[in-house]
């Protein structure tokens, strides 16, 4: 009886003296961890408002405030493992060794995060804007933190990975108010080729959403083996380009037909020589 005695003694002395030698440090860990807590909400929240005011895509202040969140809380059960007494240099090496090895496997999805990060912050384009990149041209109908949603002019979607895209040259064909059209004419040496060039400048002034400022050009460009070819450069809004290119076309078309002018083609002279 006296032995079994002496053993419950022995352990409730053990927990004692476990409980003076661990119950600091538990309390003290579990007043770090409550604070920690609260400090991380607060700074996930002071982070967000930051990122809101720089007037960053939604989707990317979301990511980066659920990534900053969970970041800090492994660092905060770290400190406070630590802080019990436990010693945490083996957890980071598996943890280490881990993300080494989820890095290698995913290497792909990293870049176009990556990629993602960068076309978000710094915006080359944005939703709406017409752009050509990777071989692929149409209007951009969502950024998402992977890939760029593309619809082109036939109503197909178009995904590219963000990875690329980031790395490589795009054209962003919306990003300017301002857009130049570009024409050329030809028309063929016999005809009038001063009446010709009036008539485009008169459809040129008729036209209101053809800017004054820039002015137009006009000019020859080249002179062929069976025609004149008449550059006409005009500047217009961004919205107007394609009505107005395809309209002036009509017009020069039309102009051709109704004046009779020559279609210029391909010609060649053949000299026959006869023999002696």
């Amino acid at each position: 009886m006296n032995d079994q005695i002496s053993v419950a003694q022995n352990y409730i002395d053990k927990v004692v003296n476990l409980g003076f030698d661990y119950g600091p440090k538990l309390i003290g860990a579990i007043i770090v961890l409550i604070v920690g807590l609260w400090v991380i909400k607060l700074a996930t929240k002071m982070a967000g408002k930051s990122l809101q005011k720089a007037k960053l895509d939604q989707s990317l202040v979301s990511f980066m405030m659920s990534l900053t969140n969970v970041l800090l809380k492994v660092l905060l059960f770290i400190t406070v493992m630590g802080m019990v007494g436990i010693q945490m240099t083996s957890f980071i090496a598996i943890l280490g060794a881990a993300g080494l090895a989820v890095g290698m496997a995913l290497s792909g999805t990293l870049q176009n995060f990556a990629g993602g990060v960068i076309v978000l912050v710094f915006k080359p384009f944005k939703v709406g804007d017409f752009i050509e990149a990777q071989g692929f041209s149409g209007t951009v109908k969502e950024i998402s933190i992977f890939t760029t949603h593309l619809n082109t002019v036939d109503k197909k979607l178009i995904v590219i990975p963000n990875g690329p895209l980031s790395t490589a040259s795009l054209t962003n064909f919306s990003a300017e108010p301002l857009r130049r059209v570009d024409w050329k004419f030809s028309i063929a040496y016999k005809d009038n080729i001063d009446d010709f060039k009036k008539s485009i400048t008169t459809f040129i002034a008729e036209d209101s959403r053809i800017l004054n400022e820039p002015a137009y050009f006009m000019g020859f460009s080249e002179l062929s083996d069976s025609s004149a070819s008449l550059v006409v450069r005009a500047w217009v809004n961004n919205s107007d380009y394609w009505d107005v290119h395809f309209q002036m076309n009509e017009k020069v078309y039309k102009l051709l037909k109704d004046n009779k002018l020559s279609t210029p083609a391909p010609q060649m002279v053949v000299h026959l020589q006869e023999k002696k």
